[in-house]
């Protein structure tokens, strides 16, 4: 079956690709393994050399691999520049401490010496979904590499030319051939790849469903998932908020990439005696955005990935408002070639309302007034993910207190939650498991192996 490139601007096909052959994986995994046995003996020098030379070729790439991303998924031009722009930071930074977080461990027990080693584990399967087609990709490479692991990408079936894109610059970056391949295959043969005996263990960025059945794979053959999977990521408005400032970031959180994001703030849980104040500012903001074609600079908000997704919210915002809620902005797709959606504001949402229960992908966004901080509280956890949240308040010492009380990977106070390579990223609860980026990231995929000396 064909692998589909597809213009959600326009809604046509723009190329399309031949899946591979069993025949043909096997030999792409034979070739990883052969390239892990001399990558994992590089010294670090040599790693951080080529690390660093990505980073370069990277941001001299920007603008043509984000013109990929663009067409291929829709993502505003300029954020896909910012995409490109981030992978090179995340691969400057690993090239620069890797050795450090992977430095041997001593420790003081009845030996003549004990320590701590960390090795690669060798082939690592990275699955990973369309809507951050680079991010997503490099956050688990760089670290992976610098580690001394080898990586093998099935990527989402409708971004197949930035999948090749990414393979075909650490290749010309001179990382050894087999380092680093592409697999265009569907989500059908991916048991197959898991289930190789040269294949270590996965990471998985997607959905629930895509996280179950490919960690439930791993494990019966005993190897390692990491897994970041869903988000309904609340973002707490409380009674002394800046309403304006934190109305302004609201509007980002909400609908930058489309609102199509694990991570974008999904339920605004506002405090009811600012509600009115918050809910006239947000209209505004959303009012402001500029809504067209995703390569024109200009352009804030471009078309969701596919017309399913569009019925996808609209089925959400209807069950919801015959449920009680209300569309106070927006609401409908907009009458052009291409998948685009009106952003779109829903108050007065409440609990068994779609847009409570389940996360909504795109620029929907769901409004929940609530009595009191400790309401708010709760209200943020009454879900089955687990990925960030943020609080907005003047109070910054209650907000780090209420910040213990929040289920979730992280907590932004103040801020939009984001990803960087300083910080652990991932979720709890259906949201996943493990950890990526920072010292916590490089170690999910390293034999901690203990080493004790007797003289």
């Amino acid at each position: 079956m064909p692998i589909v490139s597809h213009n959600p601007t326009t809604g046509k096909d723009i190329q399309s690709f031949e899946e591979l052959s069993i025949d043909e994986i096997n030999a792409r995994i034979e070739l990883s393994q052969s390239a892990f046995q001399h990558w994992r003996i590089v010294s670090f020098a040599e790693r951080s050399e080529k690390m660093h030379t990505l980073a370069t070729l990277l941001r001299e790439k920007k603008y043509e691999l984000g013109k990929l991303a663009t067409l291929e998924m829709g993502k505003p031009i300029t954020q896909a520049v910012g995409e490109i722009e981030k992978c090179a930071w995340a691969c400057d930074y690993y090239a620069d401490d890797a050795e450090h977080m992977l430095a041997p461990e001593h420790v003081s027990a009845d030996y003549a010496e004990s320590y701590i080693r960390f090795d690669p584990l060798g082939v690592i399967l990275a699955i990973m979904p369309w809507n951050f087609p680079y991010w997503q990709v490099f956050r688990f490479v760089a670290p992976a590499l610098m580690a001394g692991n080898v990586g093998l990408l099935k990527h989402a079936s409708n971004v197949p030319q930035c999948a090749r894109a990414i393979e075909h610059i650490i290749e010309e970056t001179g990382f050894p051939k087999g380092v680093f391949q592409t697999l265009l295959v569907g989500s059908a043969k991916v048991e197959h790849i898991i289930a190789h005996d040269y294949v270590q263990a996965i990471t998985l960025t997607g959905s629930e469903h895509a996280g179950s059945v490919s960690a439930s794979q791993a494990a019966k053959l005993i190897k390692k998932s990491v897994l970041e999977l869903g988000g309904s990521d609340p973002f707490i408005v409380l009674s002394d908020a800046d309403i304006v400032r934190t109305c302004e970031f609201a509007t980002a959180a909400r609908l930058q990439n489309a609102g199509q994001s694990c991570i974008a703030a999904k339920r605004f849980i506002v405090v009811e005696d600012r509600y009115d104040e918050f809910i006239q500012n947000y209209r505004e903001q959303f009012s402001r955005y500029i809504v067209g074609d995703p390569m024109d600079e200009k352009t804030q908000l471009g078309p969701v990935v596919s017309q399913a997704s569009i019925e996808e919210l609209k089925r959400q915002i209807n069950e919801s408002v015959l449920k009680g809620a209300e569309i106070v902005y927006g609401g409908k797709q907009l009458d052009r070639a291409g998948y685009f959606f009106e952003p779109t504001i829903v108050s007065h949402v409440t609990k068994g309302m779609p847009l409570y229960d389940e996360e909504a992908f795109g620029p929907v966004s769901a409004v929940i007034i609530v009595h009191d901080e400790e309401k708010a509280i709760q209200v943020a956890n009454d879900t089955r993910f687990g990925l960030g949240a943020s609080i907005w308040t003047k109070d910054i010492e209650k907000a780090q207190k209420l910040a213990s009380h929040i289920e979730a990977g992280s907590v932004f106070i103040n801020g939009m939650v984001k990803s960087d390579p300083r910080l652990p990223f991932g979720g709890i609860k259906k949201s996943g498991f493990g950890r990526e980026l920072s010292h916590y990231g490089i170690k999910e995929f390293v034999n901690v192996k203990t080493v004790v000396v007797n003289k």
